[in-house]
């Protein structure tokens, strides 16, 4: 299990150190802003939504790695997907991060990487940041989402 363990720890690492999609979208029809208070996270979700799909998507915004290697593997992970796939992945991860004896659904692919999150309470919030504020874009909230 170490050695999984190690490759899920390269994955965040890299998604940390180089994050995918983290631009502003010029396009964006739907914008959501998030908050953790507890960790200093901030992040700004951009989405290109056309029909019920997310044709593109991006991030800004500055966290610990774990927000921001979330951050960037939702990305990767969301783009192209139906809104109703979006909904079920959020609650897939969700459950994963939270919930211990939950096994991953093998859809969430590489965001796999974040299940060790659930050993760390404190972090869960760092982690579901950015799905938290996906999910305020997508309901065009117009307050801030904050994990306190």
């Amino acid at each position: 299990m170490s050695g999984l363990r190690e490759l899920y720890q390269e994955v965040i690492f890299d998604h940390y150190k180089t994050p995918r999609n983290h631009h502003a979208l010029a396009q964006a029809n739907h914008v959501g802003r998030g908050h953790n208070p507890l960790c200093g996270d901030q992040v700004t979700v951009y989405l290109q939504v056309e029909g019920d799909v997310i044709k593109d998507l991006s991030f800004e915004g500055t966290g610990c790695a774990i927000s921001t290697a979330s951050a960037s593997l939702m990305t990767d992970a969301l783009k192209g997907k139906k809104l109703a796939e979006v909904e079920r992945l959020f609650d897939a991860f969700h459950a994963m991060v939270t919930d211990g004896d939950a096994e991953p659904d093998p859809a969430l692919g590489k965001l796999e990487a974040l299940a060790g999150v659930r050993e760390f309470p404190a972090r869960v919030k760092c982690a579901t940041l950015a799905w938290h504020t996906l999910q305020a874009a997508l309901k065009e909230g117009k307050l801030p989402v904050s994990t306190k």
